[in-house]
């Protein structure tokens, strides 16, 4: 099967929609699918066109950025050459220009199926607004195009004013989700870099630093955690410098973090690659994912935690609330609140016992090639009717 993959953003980004994508491209590869990524060429140390894991990226040409956005002139053109070329079209939401990808699809023939990670939600801003409306109403015009759409949980679809609207339409598919093995020695060598054994608990964060993940959430709690734990630390990995659109909400935040950096209880860790984060995750005590809003829908970094034996707490936002709920490997707490955010974290810290399960299970149905599978069955389906 000739698979396209159409989504704004692709590897070297970083994010949960990017990780997916790129998990479930390459496992469709191995799985002998001729798979093209079709995204937008906003890095310019990337090539315009490479082939990686099986994988084939092609990059469009990016004219100017609008908001967390890009505007490339040849998409058009190149959506016509390459839909015309494959069997399925998938398409990651939310993405402005997923309606002509769709409508392309239809007309010739084609499955055009749409992955929705998440409801767009951008910081406040007349220009913000102006983007949240357009593309909010290109994700609905894709949905009426596409055959279908998938989404993480059905709990996150129940809850989103998007997904709710096309129920006849869709099935929830678990997100891929797989770590390397760390090296021999790794996961010690990260503990003596970061004095783990001196600075416990560890806390961690994994993330992009971003308004919608609640930062500050974790920052307001951390006063009634290092009353009683003062050697406490966070270790925040991904990136907290230079995000798009995010600048004013690092300064805002950014004098406190300092003050916890200076006394040794906050240290950023920066993007780390997946064998730096299967390093990472067995040296944490606990995990959290604070997210203040339905941007994020799961929280993938939850699983990989769980995966090595780390317990979440996760905000009750729906879908991600669902890890916890699934395993029983962590708690959830009120949306925003900084209060139950350092209870949670008190509680999962003096009972560590409680949180274990077995890594193997919780791994068991979100490998990549599963989650193809449940895909390819999908296809097939939507191709009979």
């Amino acid at each position: 099967m000739k698979i396209l993959t159409v989504l704004t953003y692709y590897r070297p980004h970083t994010s949960g929609l990017t990780i997916y994508a790129e998990r479930l491209a390459e496992a469709f590869a191995r799985r002998g699918h001729q798979v093209t990524v079709l995204t937008s060429h906003f890095d310019k140390s990337t090539p315009a066109e490479e082939v990686c894991n099986g994988v084939r990226i092609v990059r469009a040409p990016v004219m100017f950025r609008v908001s967390k956005g890009v505007i490339m002139p040849t998409f058009g053109w190149l959506a016509w050459k390459y839909v015309a070329g494959h069997d399925v079209v998938q398409m990651h939401l939310p993405q402005f220009d997923a309606p002509g990808f769709a409508m392309r699809a239809r007309l010739m023939g084609k499955l055009a199926v749409l992955t929705y990670h998440c409801d767009l939600l951008l910081p406040k801003g007349l220009l913000n607004r102006v983007v949240n409306t357009v593309v909010d109403f290109q994700n609905h015009m894709a949905a009426l195009l596409a055959n279908h759409i998938v989404t993480y949980t059905q709990d996150y679809a129940d809850h989103s004013p998007f997904l709710s609207r096309y129920a006849d339409k869709l099935t929830p598919i678990l997100p891929p989700v797989v770590l390397p093995t760390p090296p021999d020695g790794a996961v010690e060598a990260f503990a003596r870099e970061h004095k783990v054994a001196e600075r416990r608990p560890v806390i961690g964060m994994a993330t992009r630093f971003a308004s919608e993940k609640g930062v500050e959430i974790l920052l307001a709690a951390l006063p009634a955690i290092l009353e009683k734990y003062p050697n406490a630390q966070v270790l925040f990995a991904g990136q907290h410098e230079n995000v798009m659109g995010e600048q004013a909400y690092f300064e805002r935040l950014a004098p406190t973090i300092r003050k916890y950096e200076a006394s040794g209880n906050w240290t950023f860790l920066g993007v780390l690659n997946p064998a730096q984060m299967a390093a990472y995750y067995p040296n944490l005590d606990v995990l959290v994912v604070p997210s203040l809003n339905s941007t994020e829908a799961f929280g993938l970094v939850q699983i990989e935690a769980m995966m090595n034996g780390t317990p979440s707490i996760a905000s009750s936002l729906p879908g991600v609330r669902r890890p916890a709920q699934m395993t029983g490997m962590g708690k959830i707490v009120p949306i925003g609140d900084s209060a139950a955010l350092a209870e949670a974290i008190l509680d999962v810290l003096a009972e560590p016992e409680k949180y274990r399960r077995d890594p193997q299970e919780i791994a068991r149905p979100y490998d990549p090639d599963s989650v193809a599978v449940a895909y390819e069955e999908l296809f097939a389906k939507l191709g009979k009717k």
